[in-house]
């Protein structure tokens, strides 16, 4: 076997390698032959083959070829007929390429199909039959049918040989499409009375090793006068006709002569049986040799047809012409868009001109009808370019941002220029994979947060809030407090932040007293790798509560001091007579102070200011006037609630101070003997209370006894036997031993501070009456006031304090 090989490696600035091999080998080779060493052929390693994913890629049509990637060679799949897949085109060659990835590389092959001696010739009709007039004359020339052969070069027909050569010979001459065309002429004159029959085998040879031939049956019959043939008016006839036109299209019409007259003369048209294709897509009018379209015309499966065309008169004479047909091609494809190969996603950060994709284009039709050009939308990142003939890249054209646009749908439109213009297009999604490419950012430079002192630890003071461009885990952001300090104290002890969702809580319980802002900063940090962050300033504001009422300053509250200010009885009104003087440690207005005079021993003769505490008189005074006045004073801030204090202010009314000093005196023994009295009032009346429930409860128990007691002598059938207790008084003489009822009156003197009781008589008597006829029923009467049964029963004791 002859194996050519032709290597042509070019390098393209794409950043991957293209070239070209071809191969030549022949027809019917079988399946698991080799075809050529891709691998050494191209200078590739076996393991860039393997890593490569090396694939051959044919565009959709049968692969009779494939690639063993252990070996780098290429191997047979498929059967290959050269006939089946070329016909009589030459040279015949199935093109395919060769894809590599990671990186990205093409290579085309070429391999040629030589032909192989594999066809016999062969006629269509295995005889012939002719009626040739016995008055033909020596030369005349009888058109014998093609032999077909399909093969190729010196394997095609190459002559013909007849057998036996007594009156006729065989004429061959070449024609333009290289082809023999075999005519039978006569070389001696006929005469049927001696021969009315004859018998002659044509055969037709090819050139192959070994040769192969193909035979036809021969039969004339000899038939009386008609001495001349039919003759076309040209040799060769031409017409055009567009592809796709309709069925009963007329193509063109030949035309012959004959110069016999009658049904010697009269001829017919018929196509020669050479290709069994053109008798199904051409017929000729047998009567007026018009050519008619029967079947589809496509370009792209042929572009010219040479038919052969006979006419015959009543006697059997004949002549031929060939009519060449050419098709006229017109814009009936649209471009093939195939995806060699194609990224699904790309690194945000890939560098411009990287490859993404790889697409092969084709146009079956020709000239302008057959020439694409792609093109893509201008508005995004990327651009075609054509590399080889019928191959274009998709490649980046600037660096992407995902943050931008996640997703492209990249539409390749491809049009031809025909008129009017076919397109095709396809729509490729591109994914971009993101990168950390971005640090988080807050909202705001900087915040302002504030909180309510004296607030419970863990509250929630503020949330800072930063958004982070990337996605995924490059967006999740995490918020950190920084490492400070407030007041040489570190800033965690003072407040805490959440990871997750950047809320501040209050560590503590501030006080505004002792601080009232402070600075915190927080660091939000990404996900990705490594990691990016950024910073924020958080100033804490501290606002202040109501929570300190206010604290007097002056006077001065001790538990010795009793004269406080000292006022002449000849001061006039508005006499300054002391100022209090308070403070608030709280501020704005919970600090606003207000003073106001809460008692005082006499209110017409001062007043205090509301706003500067200032104690003033608002009368004369006179010697009528107490010499000891106490004044208190309430301080209130403005907070909300408010919160007071209270400060007493003694002010003596004298003009000296041995008078103030005698009067003090006296003041405090009253003061003494006051505190005294109220303490035994307090006593007493705790005892009295508690001796009033102590007989409450006795005479109810009491009560309820005597009720059981009577219940149980009123239902007893035994008689009753009056009881008379000692001391017994009858009501109806009028005369009584001893008093039941005793009333107390108990009086008390102020100034004694000591109580008298005076015990008076019974008001009523307590009196048992009988009823002689009765003897089991014993009744008690109560007088309108009381009745007691026995004589020790309980007193009832009656108070008046006087």
């Amino acid at each position: 076997m002859r194996r050519q090989v032709l290597l042509f490696l070019s390098a393209l600035c794409l950043g991957y390698v293209i070239g070209q091999v071809s191969y030549s080998i022949p027809e019917e080779m079988a399946k698991g032959s080799v075809v050529g060493n891709i691998a050494h052929d191209l200078g590739l390693d076996l393991k860039r083959i393997r890593s490569g994913k090396a694939r051959v890629y044919t565009g959709g049509s049968a692969e009779y070829i494939g690639l063993n990637k252990e070996r780098g060679v290429l191997l047979i799949q498929e059967r290959i007929d050269r006939e089946a897949l070329c016909g009589e085109m030459t040279p015949c060659a199935l093109h395919f390429q060769l894809i590599l990835e990671n990186p990205m590389e093409l290579f085309r092959v070429t391999v040629e199909i030589t032909d192989i001696n594999d066809n016999a010739p062969s006629f269509t009709n295995a005889e012939k039959r002719f009626e040739i007039s016995e008055s033909a004359v020596i030369g005349s020339k009888f058109m014998l049918e093609k032999a077909i052969d399909s093969d190729i070069g010196t394997n095609g027909l190459q002559q013909y040989s007849l057998t036996p050569v007594d009156n006729f010979v065989l004429k061959l001459e070449n024609q333009a499409d290289g082809n023999k065309k075999a005519e039978l002429v006569l070389q001696k004159p006929l005469d049927r009375e001696k021969q009315n029959y004859i018998s002659l085998l044509l055969t037709a040879l090819d050139g192959g090793e070994p040769q192969m031939s193909g035979t036809m049956q021969i039969f004339i019959s000899v038939l009386d006068v008609n001495d001349n043939a039919p003759t076309f008016a040209k040799p060769l006839y031409r017409a055009k006709i567009l592809e796709n036109s309709p069925k009963g299209t007329s193509i063109t019409t030949v035309s012959a002569s004959d110069k016999d007259i009658g049904s010697n003369g009269e001829v017919s048209y018929l196509i020669a049986p050479s290709k069994r294709l053109l008798n199904e897509l051409f017929k000729i009018d047998s009567k007026s040799g018009e050519i008619i379209l029967i079947g589809e015309i496509d370009y792209e499966k042929a572009n010219a047809y040479q038919i052969d065309i006979e006419v015959i008169d009543s006697g059997g004479l004949s002549d031929s012409t060939k009519v060449i047909v050419d098709v006229i091609d017109i814009n009936d494809n649209n471009p093939h868009i195939n995806i060699v190969s194609k990224s699904e996603s790309i690194l945000e950060d890939s560098p411009p001109n990287t490859v993404i994709a790889m697409l092969s284009i084709s146009d079956p039709d020709s000239e302008n009808n057959g020439k694409v050009e792609c093109n893509i939308d201008s508005n995004i990142p990327f651009k075609i370019q054509t590399t080889l003939s019928g191959f274009y890249t998709l490649i980046t054209e600037i660096a992407l941002d995902r943050e931008l646009a996640a997703r492209y749908n990249i539409t390749v439109t491809c049009n031809d220029e025909g008129v009017p213009s076919l397109s095709s297009s396809v729509t490729l999604t591109l994914q971009i994979s993101d990168v950390n490419d971005n640090a988080p950012v807050f909202e705001r430079s900087s915040y302002e947060a504030y909180i309510v002192e004296n607030n419970t630890p863990g509250l929630s003071i503020f949330t800072v809030k930063a958004r982070d461009a990337d996605w995924n885990q490059n967006a999740r952001v995490s918020y950190i407090l920084e490492d400070s300090s407030v007041n040489g104290v570190p800033v965690s002890s003072y407040v805490s932040v959440s990871a997750d969702s950047g809320v501040i809580h209050a560590v503590r319980s501030f006080d505004y007293e002792q601080i009232k802002d402070f600075h915190v900063h927080v660091k939000a940090q990404d996900g990705g790798s490594p990691p990016l962050s950024s910073n924020v300033t958080v100033k804490i504001l501290i606002q202040d509560q109501n929570d300190n009422p206010p604290q007097v300053l002056y006077p001065v509250q001790t538990g010795g001091s009793v004269v406080g200010e000292m006022v002449p009885r000849s001061a006039d009104v508005g006499y300054l007579v002391s100022k209090v003087v308070a403070v608030d440690v709280d501020s704005g207005q919970n600090a606003w102070l207000s003073y106001k005079l809460q008692k005082a021993t006499d209110r017409a003769l001062f007043e205090v200011g509301l706003q500067n505490g200032e104690i003033r008189t608002i009368r004369q005074v006179t010697d009528k006037d107490p010499v000891n006045q106490k004044l208190t004073v309430i301080v209130e801030d403005n907070g909300q609630p408010s919160r007071s204090a209270t400060v007493i202010v003694n002010v003596a009314v004298a003009d000296s101070f041995s008078e103030v000093l005698s009067e003090f005196t006296d003041f405090k023994q009253d003061k003494e003997y006051n505190d005294n009295l109220t303490f035994y009032l307090v006593l007493a009346l705790a005892v009295v209370s508690f001796l009033f429930i102590t007989c409450l409860v006795v005479i109810i128990s009491v009560k309820i006894y005597r009720w059981r007691q009577s219940r149980v002598l009123y239902h007893s059938n035994l008689p009753v036997i009056p009881y008379y207790p000692p001391r017994y008084s009858d009501t109806l003489g009028g005369t009584g031993t001893l008093q039941h009822v005793y009333n107390y009156e108990v009086c008390r003197t102020t100034d004694s501070r000591k109580s008298d009781c005076k015990f008076g008589r019974a008001g009523s008597q307590n009196v048992l009456i009988m009823d002689p006829s009765s003897t089991a029923t014993m009744q008690r009467i109560q007088s309108e006031k009381s009745i007691l049964d026995e004589p020790d029963s309980p007193l009832e004791v009656g108070i008046q304090c006087l």
